[in-house]
């Protein structure tokens, strides 16, 4: 049997352990990663290109699964076909898809050749919470692997650039964001002395352009209200400058200690850790909340097939519980930001529009065109939905709101 042929059959039992839980565990990925730890005969370049292939399939599930059952031959050819061309899937690639021609970029293209429906791999509610998801060329981008962006803690972008050159890794700067590096290379960034050193952190481009957003002026005292692992808290340090200060809060107590060593590898003085809910008032509340990440399908797209409306529903529900409850720290004058990664408007347009309702004293805020990043604000809200495809991001909500 050819290598690929082997490939194929490692592939499909991984598949079948998967299958049973994929369409109701929104912790796939962990259930995949141990799977690969149980089988320590694979090595580094088993594991990319498996993982390739698993969140292939689970990008296109509806035009895969039935094939499992009459044909798995051609689903791995076709899932071969739609994997994404990288150094540990090539060689599989080659030899799984003789004959066939090169995979076009766009899913209109891809399910015209396999006599597929492309509106088949989004969920069918979806059209109601964002109509531009479903269509070319945000649904090509949701359907492709995520970009892996850094954002520059340091001044200076020419050592962290010169390191990247040395390893052989290519980037570039963002046009939209002169801080954000995209690394066009498969790599360990966590390795490297740039990061080891505190001069860049992981933080995709979308989410950075939440805060940048946002006119924040240098000094103050803010809160980052449901803080997690600190992406935002440590972006938001920097924006806010020496003179200014964070308090982070959530309620996860692991993912506070990971911004506990984030900040001290950045040398960040100015970020506090909370160890109990805020009562105090603030000039700035960042209200990052917890959502159902049908922006993050990019990089989750187990996500697509285990989240329901009702979820949606319930997490909205939470959102504005928690807008409200933080919005009352927010001194005169000051700002509140309102943020998801999930692409629903019942999430986001119509949270903020019911925060707004009952708290007049709030108002809108719009990003100036400089801070929109070529998008349209929410005439209403002025919110602000950061689509995947315009700066090959992750998808986002973010909304400045500013109390009288």
């Amino acid at each position: 049997m050819s290598l690929s042929g082997s490939q194929q059959k490692v592939f499909l039992r991984l598949i079948a352990v998967l299958r049973p839980h994929w369409h109701t565990d929104p912790s796939l990925p962990l259930r995949i990663q141990q799977e690969f730890a149980a089988n320590r005969s694979f090595g580094s370049r088993d594991r990319k290109l498996y993982r390739e292939l698993i969140y292939t399939t689970l990008r296109y599930l509806p035009w895969i699964e039935p094939l499992l059952d009459t044909d798995p031959d051609r689903a791995c050819i076709i899932v071969a076909w739609l994997a994404a061309d990288l150094p540990a899937t090539r060689a599989y690639r080659t030899g799984t898809c003789t004959g066939w021609p090169r995979c076009p970029a766009t899913v209109a293209a891809r399910a015209a050749h396999l006599h597929f429906d492309p509106s088949l791999i989004l969920p069918a509610w979806l059209p109601r919470h964002c109509p531009a998801a479903g269509v070319s060329p945000d649904l090509d981008a949701i359907h492709t692997r995520a970009a892996l962006w850094l954002r520059l803690q340091t001044p200076d972008a020419a050592p962290v650039l010169a390191e990247f050159t040395s390893l052989g890794w290519p980037s570039r700067v963002s046009p939209a964001l002169p801080g954000a590096v995209e690394l066009l290379a498969e790599a360990d960034i966590t390795k490297t002395k740039s990061f080891l050193a505190g001069l860049v952190e992981v933080q995709d481009l979308g989410s950075q352009l939440i805060l940048a957003s946002a006119a924040i002026t240098p000094g103050g005292r803010w809160l980052d209200a449901c803080a997690g692992a600190g992406g935002k808290a440590l972006q938001l340090a920097a924006l806010l400058g020496p003179t200014g200060h964070i308090d982070a809060f959530d309620i996860r107590a692991s993912a506070l200690r990971e911004l506990q060593i984030r900040a001290q590898r950045a040398r960040l003085s100015n970020i506090a850790i909370l160890p109990a809910a805020p009562t105090a008032h603030y000039d700035g509340v960042l209200v990052d909340a917890p959502c159902s990440g049908t922006g993050t399908w990019r990089r989750a797209p187990h996500l697509k097939w285990t989240t329901t409306p009702a979820q949606v529903t319930a997490a909205a529900a939470q959102q504005l519980a928690l807008l409200t409850q933080y919005a009352a720290l927010v001194r005169p004058g000051g700002q509140l930001i309102y943020a998801t990664c999930s692409l629903s408007r019942f999430e986001n347009e119509d949270v903020i529009t019911d925060f707004l309702a009952t708290h007049p004293a709030f108002k809108p805020e719009p990003p100036t065109p400089a801070r929109a990043f070529g998008f349209t604000p929410d005439p209403t809200t002025g919110g602000l939905t950061i689509l995947p495809a315009k700066h090959n991001t992750d998808g986002f909500f973010v909304a400045t709101l500013r109390r009288s």
